[in-house]
């Protein structure tokens, strides 16, 4: 395997601009070896149609990128069986109940999102400008959304989000307290199953445990459906309206569209979507045979990274990439949430919880502005995702 001429991956953590490398390499080797944060190699790839043959082709795993000896991106911070969770809870029988939990149609749950979105606006407005949008909005919004949908008391959600800095880092080396956080995420967990109070989720999953058919189900796999389905959940949810915060400021005609016809807000979403960058790493896959990929020939056992952003910038694909087209024909198209066997199950959830988190915000507050100016804004390094570390906004 050759070594020389790797250059490294990621590229950027700064989530305001796409980095100059994805369009040079979509263009001229849309599939190009890199140097992972782990030291190994992998192929990254850019282009749009190749992006979507590998997340859809059986050929390239998820499951198998956490097995020992494999090239990694980074190293693990949860135990290797849960990086294939939705592949873990179709097996164990529990993709129903969870799919259900999902479902953003849930009585009550987009009522529930639009009183919590204003009562989280309402603080701020009394605390008064500038104020931190991620911090008093976007995180505590996701937290509290995730807490209901699992049953949880969203009083709760502080202790288990300060998880979340360490779970999702990208390190090349183990992270000790990573370990910590998932051992005292999981006995919170399990707390939950045995406490009459619990609800949502939860309480349908320790309900299982008096189905034979479920005997084979331990207090801690259905433990750790809690607590992969809260952090994924709120880092996702959160990192992306985050970003959809930023990507909206930079827009200004488009916010004032929506201010006006608050009715284009679910198609604004997915352009939204589409060109936010808060993917930070790539969507990592192990090759399990020899594989053809645009004029490489992957071999079985190569790591292979999809470039989100490269594929959702690509003009083959999406026309003018780089402008907010709320009439763009195939919009649902780009891939923020996967593809293949591995999309997201949770998508009409997320499109659902910004939507109503941008009605609330664009209505309070429809003179929203960056209170600094953008190439102020910290971005977080070494993490799965890419958020600014403070939003700070006026109005």
């Amino acid at each position: 395997m050759l070594t020389d001429d790797l250059i490294d991956f990621p590229f950027s953590w700064r989530g305001d601009q796409l980095p100059d490398e994805v369009e040079e390499l979509r263009t001229k080797t849309p599939v190009r070896r890199v140097r992972t944060i782990a030291g190994d190699e992998a192929w990254l790839v850019s282009s749009y149609d190749l992006c979507k043959q590998v997340l859809e082709d059986p050929r390239f795993s998820l499951k198998d990128t956490s097995a020992p000896g494999v090239p990694r991106q980074y190293a693990l911070t949860i135990p290797p069986e849960v990086v294939n969770n939705m592949g873990n809870i179709t097996g164990a029988g529990l993709r129903k109940a969870v799919l259900k939990a999902l479902n953003p149609k849930s009585p009550g749950l987009a009522e529930w999102m639009r009183s919590y979105a204003a009562e989280l606006v309402d603080g701020l407005l009394r605390e008064g400008a500038p104020a931190d949008l991620r911090a008093g909005f976007a995180d505590p919004y996701s937290a509290g959304m995730h807490c209901r949908i699992l049953g949880i008391p969203p009083a709760d959600a502080p202790r288990l989000m300060r998880s979340l800095d360490i779970a999702f880092m990208n390190s090349a080396c183990p992270v000790a307290g990573a370990r910590l956080n998932w051992d005292r995420d999981i006995a919170y967990m399990a707390e939950r199953l045995d406490d009459p109070a619990t609800t949502g989720l939860m309480a349908e999953l320790a309900a299982l445990r008096a189905d034979p058919d479920y005997g084979h189900l331990t207090d801690e796999m259905l433990a750790t459906v809690g607590v992969t389905m809260f952090g994924a959940g709120v880092i996702s949810t959160s990192g992306f309206l985050a970003m959809a915060l930023v990507s909206l400021i930079q827009h200004p005609d488009l916010q004032a569209e929506l201010v006006t016809d608050p009715g284009k807000i679910p198609a604004a979403v997915d352009e939204l979507l589409r060109i936010n960058l808060s993917i930070g790493d790539g969507l990592p896959r192990l090759a399990m045979e020899d594989v053809r990929l645009g004029e490489v020939e992957v071999k079985a056992g190569d790591l292979v990274l999809v470039l989100v952003e490269g594929a959702n910038f690509d003009p083959d694909a999406f026309p003018d990439p780089h402008t907010v087209d709320l009439g763009r024909p195939n919009a649902t198209a780009h891939l923020s949430f996967g593809g293949g066997r591995h999309y997201c199950p949770a998508t009409a959830l997320g499109r659902g919880h910004a939507g109503i988190a941008l009605e609330v915000l664009l209505e309070r507050m429809p003179g929203l502005r960056l209170a600094v100016p953008i190439e102020q804004l910290v971005w977080r390094t070494g993490f799965m995702k890419r958020i600014p570390e403070r939003l700070p906004v006026m109005w």
